[in-house]
């Protein structure tokens, strides 16, 4: 996976490094390959096709109750077993479930990455998930008090533009300087800060989700 290379990592943590230079901010970036596994959204496909097969068979054909039946469990196990295959299974699941999973594991993670235990509540977490080509930028509620929503509907906007064409690291990049950009001016780095958070990319395993 180029996006969980090592090569990336080291680009993305140095960025975060840099970025975290310049304001008492915290910015944790995680890349998950999906944020569920959908095995049950093939198997449905696969059950509501194969309950239209006997009407249209017993419509159009003279076929045996025996014969539709046959014809109907195996449309029902080709379809589940094809559909439940990468990337088939990513494809069929609805946009509105994909994002919605894909969000609640954002807000999991921006609470399991302690980002709402900053001293200062200003903690963002860039997050990706791949196989939804899905990404969210949650700020703290400091953030929130200062900076308007519109910079990180446009942050996320320029993220999502580089990820649609699976440029995973640009996307990350890009939030990550406009997120710099905007924590350096309203909350500029202190003589007494410290780095509470990682500043690697944080990359989940499947067994995470």
């Amino acid at each position: 996976m180029d996006w969980a290379s090592e090569q990336v990592r080291t680009r993305i943590a140095a960025a975060i490094s840099e970025a975290e230079q310049r304001t008492s901010g915290e910015i944790v970036a995680v890349v998950a390959p999906s944020s569920d596994d959908y095995v049950l959204i093939p198997i449905l496909w696969a059950a509501l096709a194969a309950l239209v097969i006997p009407g249209v068979l017993f419509l159009a054909t003279d076929l045996s109750a025996w014969s539709v039946y046959t014809i109907q469990l195996t449309v029902f196990l080709i379809l589940a077993v094809v559909l439940g295959l990468e990337p088939f299974r990513y494809r069929v699941v609805p946009r509105t479930i994909s994002h919605r999973r894909a969000h609640r594991h954002a807000v999991d993670q921006f609470l399991s990455q302690n980002l709402h235990t900053t001293k200062s509540r200003t903690g963002v977490l860039i997050f990706v998930s791949v196989a939804e080509h899905y990404a969210e930028i949650i700020a703290d509620e400091a953030i929130y008090q200062k900076v308007q929503p519109s910079h990180w509907d446009d942050a996320l906007a320029a993220m999502l533009a580089h990820i649609s064409k699976g440029e995973i690291e640009q996307g990350f990049l890009r939030a990550i300087a406009m997120s710099a950009d905007v924590l350096a001016e309203h909350f500029p780095v202190g003589t007494d800060d410290e780095d509470e958070l990682p500043n690697h990319l944080i990359v989940l395993r499947g067994d995470e989700l």
